[in-house]
């Protein structure tokens, strides 16, 4: 089983599914998909955390595995301590969208824009800890600007609005928003980073504008219960090294905007290093933004 601890349909549930057919088929196991959802995650992960250690169940989590334990006074398992992680599957950039009525055309007239409006600004977010609210924080604090928030039970809900010009500014993974881009109902306005998007190679990365301190990756990776055998660990990395070299899982990773991770990537060093940068660089920032823990 690998668990997705969010509901069906959103991102993250696409993407844990397209490594469940890949495991499957590189593991010679059945792999089905289990959507425990709720209270940020943490209800599926702690499922996880408690499962017997056989390599049978596992986790397959992004962002909130390193932000939740800000979010909550007390989470029912350790993020680090009660997992072994696997290895790393993708690696998501974010993008800063728009309204299409917005009333900027390049970066520099949008950043501009926000500063001398900030308060006239919306700025909408899939939830408090969500990867949409953590790109929101890290471009408010990178700007120093302070923009209306506006907080979504989800990315879906968020886009919809989007679209439909309730709200002015989102920025969130590209699954979520290279395909409203494409389609002409969103604007695409920078990569939340140092370089452009190959989904997007028209829009100017963040980073061109002289702006520094929002860069945001987003990074779904695979754990197994603390106490699962070496051995079995091994065996499981392996089948992630086939997954992510897999000329399909790239393609319907890549038709999503989402790129699977180098080879070299695929292992639990790598992903217990992104955990640890996460923690580091994350829980500061909602601690700075005045998140009370739940």
């Amino acid at each position: 089983t690998l668990t997705m601890p969010y509901a069906t349909g959103g991102p993250g549930d696409a993407i844990t599914r397209v490594f469940a057919s890949a495991l499957q088929k590189h593991l010679g196991v059945q792999v089905v998909v289990d959507n425990p959802a709720g209270a940020s995650g943490t209800i599926g992960t702690a499922k996880v955390a408690r499962s017997k250690p056989d390599g049978y169940t596992l986790l397959m989590i992004h962002v909130s595995h390193a932000t939740n334990g800000a979010m909550f006074k007390s989470l029912p398992y350790s993020p680090v301590d009660d997992f072994e992680p696997v290895a790393r599957g993708t690696s998501g950039p974010m993008v800063i969208v728009t309204r299409q009525g917005f009333p900027t055309s390049t970066l520099p007239e949008f950043i501009q824009y926000l500063r001398g409006n900030a308060d006239k600004v919306s700025l909408a977010h899939a939830g408090v800890g969500s990867a949409s609210h953590l790109c929101a924080l890290m471009m408010m604090s990178a700007l120093n600007v302070k923009l209306n928030e506006v907080p979504y039970k989800g990315t879906g809900p968020a886009l919809v609005d989007l679209a439909g010009g309730q709200v002015d500014v989102l920025c969130d993974q590209t699954s979520g928003t290279v395909p409203q881009v494409r389609s002409g109902r969103i604007r695409a306005v920078a990569a939340a980073g140092k370089t452009r998007l190959p989904q997007l190679p028209d829009v100017p990365a963040i980073a061109e504008a002289g702006v520094t301190g929002l860069d945001i990756n987003i990074s779904f990776g695979v754990y197994a219960p603390k106490g699962t055998p070496k051995a079995v660990i091994e065996k499981l990395t392996d089948g992630m090294k086939k997954s992510v070299t897999d000329p399909d899982t790239r393609s319907r990773l890549e038709q999503m905007g989402v790129a699977a991770v180098p080879e070299s990537e695929a292992t639990p060093e790598a992903l217990r290093a992104h955990l640890r940068r996460e923690i580091e660089t994350l829980v500061p920032l909602l601690v700075k933004a005045g998140i009370q823990p739940n």
